[in-house]
């Protein structure tokens, strides 16, 4: 009896000396102890002080991106086919409301080519929907299921690519998700506690990244209405006009080829650096599918002009010196900051589709260090009347229950540390109301052990039946509690999560102080006496 007592007593001061290293760990001074607990407990926004926006992904720009593909794609396989055409292009559907009614028109089909370009585009480019307009032209629509899983994959891929930015600044605990609200269409929820910098980190969010390397037809010309005079008023066929990065004292355009040579899709790195001269550059290098293609083009094309377009505006335009294969720069950046960053957006990957702020907030680290303050003094308080409570009408038992309170605590905490999760305001809820949890089982065994001695039952026989009978009570309150926090978390959002994930942690950790801590206690307590005659409970 005596050597399984002391086992019992080893797993909890085991379970103790686990709680307590994963939430300060090994410190060797006070300094390093508070970094410890810090950087274990992660506070959320509420609590921490950060920024809050709400971004709505604009998917018909990945509706626009997937038509150019599809007219890209469609234009090859009409002239390997032989087929003639006067002109493909698409409509330009400009809110997310309208995505649904992108729209790729083909003109100038010659009538005997009918059957030939219909089956063309049905083997082809099986996700659009031909329709006859006359009988040269046609109009392709998107599948609804195509249209769906795009519109769901675009906003999947701007999360992932959001969180990929975020994490690679360093950012503790940041939260990126789709926003829960049932009229929130396309909207993205971004939690960034105790950023100092909101603006800096909401630029990086925002940037486009997409970067496209073209072959240069003309420029720079002072504006586009000299570029177009020197051409007769009309872009050459397959060209178009693009703006270099605008400066304080001018602005320039481009006339560059329509299909670019490389695009950010073909980049397997990037990387911050300095050149020759000290200055600020982000090299990166290639797939080897995508160095072969730029090989092939730049060997042919020595002496010429190349242009570096990022989101849509040309950064260099420098002239091919040699071969280029895998690796290329973008270089005269303005700092380091601004090298890093563009480094960053462009390993993370280029995002899928616009994003328009449409909701921002921040929670200043004064009032979330209010919350934690609120909360502490609510949760000491309750602590408080709880050990009153239980001391004066349990007596000395009622000693049992504080000391497996305390543990219950302890490890709820630990838990929280363990799966790295969050703290906020509703998870100090859930463990204000796990401290409730927890005394109300320690109340159904010490009134069951009230009965079991009431009947005459000897002390050690009325404890071990009044933790056998209330074991099956306790049990049912905290599945039904377990259950209804499942649906909590299921079904509500990130608050309430977080309350629920609290108050089931704290009710698991409940269930082991209440009745195996709990009952070891007791038994410690009457293994000392050979006769116990009195209980104090």
């Amino acid at each position: 009896m005596r050597k399984n007592l002391n086992t019992k007593l080893a797993v909890i001061v085991v379970t103790i000396l686990v709680c307590i290293y994963g939430i300060v760990g090994l410190p060797k001074s006070k300094d390093e102890l508070l970094k410890n607990l810090a950087q274990n407990l992660r506070l959320g926004l509420d609590l921490k002080g950060g920024s809050h926006l709400i971004l709505q992904v604009q998917v018909q720009d990945a509706a626009k991106a997937e038509a150019d593909g599809t007219i890209e794609r469609l234009k090859e396989e009409l002239k390997k086919a032989a087929i003639d055409f006067a002109d493909i292009d698409r409509n330009d559907p400009a809110t997310v409301e309208d995505t649904d009614k992108i729209q790729i028109n083909v003109k100038g089909i010659p009538a005997v080519k009918t059957g030939e370009f219909r089956t063309l585009v049905a083997d082809r480019v099986p996700a659009w929907v031909l329709t006859p307009v006359n009988a040269s032209e046609y109009r392709m629509t998107m599948r609804p299921s195509e249209m769906l899983a795009l519109k769901q994959n675009t906003v999947k891929t701007s999360i992932e690519t959001i969180d990929n930015r975020i994490n690679g600044l360093g950012l503790t605990e940041p939260v990126v998700r789709q926003h829960g609200r049932a009229d929130a269409e396309f909207e993205i929820e971004v939690q960034l506690p105790g950023v100092d910098d909101p603006a800096r980190v909401k630029s990086i969010m925002q940037t486009a990244a997409v970067l496209e390397l073209y072959e240069v037809k003309g420029g720079p010309y002072p504006s586009q209405e000299q570029a177009l005079s020197q051409h007769g008023g009309v872009l050459p066929f397959n060209t178009k006009m693009v703006r270099s990065v605008r400066t304080e004292a001018s602005e320039s355009w481009y006339l560059l080829s329509r299909i670019p040579v490389i695009t950010g899709r073909d980049l397997r790195g990037a990387r911050p650096g300095q050149d020759e001269f000290r200055k600020w550059q982000v090299g990166f290098t290639l797939t080897q599918e995508a160095a072969g293609r730029f090989g092939r083009f730049t060997e042919p094309n020595i002496g010429n002009r190349l242009a570096i377009v990022l989101d849509n505006q040309v950064k260099l335009a420098p002239t091919i010196q040699a071969k280029l294969t895998d690796e290329a720069r973008i270089t005269n950046l303005s700092n380091e900051q601004e090298a890093s960053d563009l480094a960053l957006v462009l390993r993370a990957g280029a995002l899928p589709a616009g994003l328009v702020p449409r909701a921002e907030s921040s929670v200043g680290p004064s009032l979330g260090a209010d919350s934690i303050h609120q909360g502490i003094v609510s949760g000491l308080a309750g602590l408080a009347a709880v050990v009153l409570v239980m001391l004066v009408y349990y007596k000395k038992s009622g000693i049992n229950a504080v000391l497996a309170l305390v543990l219950n605590t302890i490890i709820l905490i630990a838990a929280l540390s363990y799966f790295q999760a969050t703290l906020t305001l509703p998870g100090i809820a859930g463990i204000i109301l796990t401290i409730g949890m927890a005394v109300d089982s320690n109340v159904l065994i010490f009134e069951r052990i009230r009965e079991e001695l009431r009947t005459g039952k000897t002390i050690v026989a009325a404890v071990d039946a009044g933790f056998a009978k209330a074991w099956w009570t306790i049990v049912d309150t905290h599945v039904t509690t377990i259950v209804s926090c499942a649906f909590l978390f299921l079904f509500g959002s990130g608050p309430v999560k977080g309350f629920a994930v609290t108050l089931v942690i704290g009710l698991v950790a409940n269930v082991f102080t209440a009745v195996f801590v709990s009952k070891v206690i007791f038994d410690f307590e009457l293994s000392g006496k050979r006769q116990p005659v009195a209980l104090s409970i």
